[in-house]
């Protein structure tokens, strides 16, 4: 075994951020896209929906566990007081220049393509999420300090032989099923600015560090049982497409979506744990590239709606242009101005060397012992 950087987490982070942005893109062709700030269509793309309700239950508690991976790999080479400086930088920084400056210029976009007075509302937006994570980072780096002190403990080695286990991955699922009977969130997946919001994403930062602290017995486990967790994942969106209407019981909501989370995490760790050119590009790119989406996309909203074609090329015209310009104002704007690089989550110069580079003492699958390769 050696120490190897995880890939497939930075790739499986990249691929998250990308299908949010679609899935906002998305909002803007449903019928209550207004309900929710965001500017509509006037010609509804409602079947587009469906793909969309299949990542709703997952989008945002998987970025909550990429991110409490994160703060494992981070703190692998600092000490707590290092890491709260750190995310300050990194996090609260971003946060608040958002707060103020980023998530008004998307409501001014609202104003004005709707011609309503325009006013200056400082509001979170869709940088709850950053704030969500900072706060995590307070409440439980003491139970994460204490875990990394003792990493060769009775903890460590119990959570090792549970992971191990095909019952271990999928026990923690209990814990968010309960978190949903016990707030009872009228929608399972609206999650901004709301209790069930911020208690799963509190359950999914937690385990998604406790995943990478037991060591290789989990990512052992997704791997093994990738296809099983595949085919109840999907059965269970069958379940809630033919008999749910795609809103069923929240209990059913937050077990399928654990199991998507367990497939995505298998089947990321067979395929996507190897360097590409293409990876080492989009990974510093996604933070800022997210910061920004939702101005990006109102303004290619407020140019592609008044086309008279097709709403489907609406959506493809919208999300070409988001994409397109969201990477152009990263690769010659965010990217290289010194003083905008800290504002968007960016390192202040690019020669630094990344401390936290997810490493971690795994091994890929193509290194296994013969008798795990005849496992899977």
């Amino acid at each position: 075994m050696t120490n190897q950087r995880r890939y497939d987490i930075d790739a499986i982070r990249v691929i998250a951020i990308g299908l949010l942005i679609v899935y906002h893109i998305a909002i803007i062709f449903q019928p209550w896209a207004m309900f929710f700030g965001f500017i509509r269509s006037d010609e509804w793309f409602e079947s587009l929906w469906k793909p969309m309700a299949l990542l709703n239950v997952w989008r945002i508690p998987l970025l909550f566990y990429v991110s409490g991976m994160a703060i494992y790999f981070a703190m692998r080479k600092r000490n707590w007081q290092e890491i709260i400086k750190e995310r300050s930088i990194r996090i609260l920084l971003p946060f608040t220049f958002g707060y103020f400056v980023i998530t008004t210029i998307h409501t001014f976009i609202f104003q004005y393509y709707y011609d309503l007075p325009l006013s200056y509302t400082a509001h979170t937006g869709h940088l709850w999420f950053l704030g969500n994570i900072f706060l995590y980072v307070l409440l439980l780096l003491p139970l994460f300090h204490y875990l990394k002190n003792n990493e060769n403990g009775r903890i460590h080695r119990w959570l090792s032989a549970w992971m191990g286990q095909p019952w271990g991955p999928l026990s923690i699922t209990i814990f968010f099923v309960a978190e949903s009977w016990g707030l009872n969130p009228q929608i399972f997946a609206v999650y901004a600015l709301t209790w069930h919001g911020f208690f799963l994403g509190l359950l999914a930062f937690f385990f998604g560090f406790l995943f990478v602290y037991s060591g290789k017995s989990f990512w052992l486990t997704v791997l093994k049982w990738r296809y099983v967790y595949l085919g109840v994942a999907c059965t269970l969106f069958a379940v809630r497409w033919s008999i749910f209407a795609l809103e069923a019981p929240n209990y059913l909501m937050a077990i399928e979506s654990n199991i998507w989370i367990f497939t995505i995490f298998g089947w990321g760790y067979k395929y996507l744990n190897r360097p590409s050119k293409i990876l080492s590009y989009l990974s510093p790119a996604v933070y800022p590239v997210y910061m920004i989406h939702m101005f990006v996309l109102y303004g290619a909203a407020y140019f592609i709606l008044p086309l008279d074609i097709p709403v489907a090329l609406q959506f493809a015209a919208v999300t070409l242009l988001t994409f397109i310009v969201c990477f152009l104002l990263y690769e010659f704007v965010l990217k290289r101005i010194g003083f905008l690089r800290p504002l968007f989550g960016l390192k202040w110069t690019t020669k630094a060397k990344p401390k936290d580079s997810p490493k971690v003492n795994l091994v890929r699958p193509e290194l296994m012992s013969s008798r795990s390769n005849k496992q899977n």
